[in-house]
């Protein structure tokens, strides 16, 4: 058997880089939130930038991890 090392340390890199980018986009949808908790505790208002944040942020989560699903099952081919 035969293995080609480039191609698994390609697979290995983009996998890291990916997870590594949905872990941020998910951190920024929790500062979004975050920062109307805090509008709210200051002011007493909402903070509709922060919720625009966290609501396009936990979209992006969500369309990767669809993604993901449509590319493991067979079905959805």
């Amino acid at each position: 058997m035969k293995l080609d090392w480039t191609a698994l340390g390609q697979v290995a890199a983009v996998s890291l880089g990916a997870t590594v980018a949905v872990v941020v986009v998910f951190a920024f949808g929790v500062l979004g939130l975050a920062r109307v908790e805090g509008a709210r505790e200051n002011d007493g208002g909402t903070h509709t930038l922060g919720f625009a944040q966290a609501g396009l942020c936990f979209l992006a989560c969500a369309a990767v991890v669809a993604y993901g699903i449509h590319l493991i099952v067979p079905q959805f081919h």
